[in-house]
C-alpha cells in the first residue's frame, strides 16, 4: 500500500496538496498558483512539479495549456486509491464517506466470511487467533487498529479469493482512518473481541450461517460506533 507521507520533503508535499484538495481548501476547478505554492510550502519547483504528477495520476489535478494545473472535478478523483482514502479521513472527519464504506463493507465482508467458513486452511485460523490475541492485550488506540487490520485482512485471506484478497488495499486503508477516527474520539465501552471471536467460532465451525450472522452484528456494532462520532463532530 503506497503511504506518501512516510516518505520524507516529497511524501509530505503530495499530502499537504491533497488534503487541501479533499478538503476543498483547493476547490473543484480552482487554478493552483504554483509560486505562492512553492514558497508556501519551501520545496523547489521540480519538487512541486513531481508532487502534482502524483496527485495527477489519482485524478485529484491536472494540467492544461493556457489554463495552468487545476483541480479536477470530484468524479474524476480516484476515491479507491488508498491514499486518496486515507487523506479524505485525515483532511476532515467525513461522516458520508464512513457511510459509504459501511455500505461497501456491509456488501463484501458477510460473504467473504462465508467463504472463510469454507475454504479456510489452519494457517488462517492460526493468523486469525493471532489477531484476536493481540486486540485482547490492545493498551492504546494504534494498537487496537493494527489489531483490527490484521483480523480483517486475515480474514479475506481465507477467502482464498485472488480479486477479494485484492480488495484488502481499499478496505484496509478506509478501514484504518476509520479506526482511527473512532478509536480517537467516540467515547467506547465495548469490548470488541467478543464480537470479533464470535465471527471467528463461526469460521472455525465452518459454519456459514453462523459466521456470516456474527459479521452483520459486528457490522452494526460499527454504525453505532459512527454514529457516536457523528453526534461529536456535530456538536464540536
Amino acid at each position: 500500500m503506497s503511504l506518501y507521507g512516510s516518505r520524507g520533503v516529497h511524501g509530505q508535499t503530495v499530502e499537504a496538496i491533497a488534503r487541501r484538495v479533499l478538503s476543498g481548501g483547493l476547490p473543484q476547478g480552482a487554478t493552483l498558483d504554483l509560486v505562492a505554492l512553492q514558497a508556501e510550502l519551501d520545496v523547489s519547483l521540480t519538487a512541486l512539479r513531481e508532487s502534482l504528477k502524483v496527485l495527477a495520476a489519482k485524478g485529484l489535478v491536472d494540467a492544461r495549456q493556457k489554463r495552468g494545473t487545476y483541480v479536477r472535478p470530484r468524479a474524476d478523483w480516484n476515491l479507491l486509491d488508498p491514499d486518496v482514502l486515507r487523506w479524505q479521513f485525515s483532511a476532515q472527519a467525513d461522516v458520508s464517506l464512513l457511510r459509504s464504506l459501511h455500505e461497501v463493507r456491509t456488501i463484501v465482508e458477510p460473504a467473504a466470511v462465508r467463504l472463510a467458513a469454507e475454504r479456510h486452511t489452519e494457517e488462517d485460523l492460526a493468523r486469525l487467533d493471532d489477531a484476536l490475541a493481540a486486540m485482547s492485550v490492545a493498551a492504546d488506540p494504534q494498537s487496537a487498529v493494527d489489531a483490527d487490520l490484521a483480523f480483517h485482512r486475515a480474514l479475506l485471506d481465507a477467502t482464498h479469493n485472488e480479486l477479494l484478497t485484492r480488495m484488502q488495499t481499499v478496505l484496509e486503508s478506509a478501514l484504518a482512518a476509520r479506526d482511527q477516527l473512532v478509536h480517537g474520539t467516540a467515547k467506547h465501552s465495548d469490548d470488541p473481541v467478543p464480537s470479533h471471536r464470535a465471527v471467528l467460532d463461526g469460521v472455525r465451525a465452518r459454519d456459514q450461517d453462523s459466521a456470516e450472522a456474527a459479521m452483520r452484528s459486528l457490522l452494526e456494532k460499527a454504525i453505532s460506533d459512527e454514529g457516536l462520532l457523528a453526534a461529536e463532530t456535530d456538536a464540536a
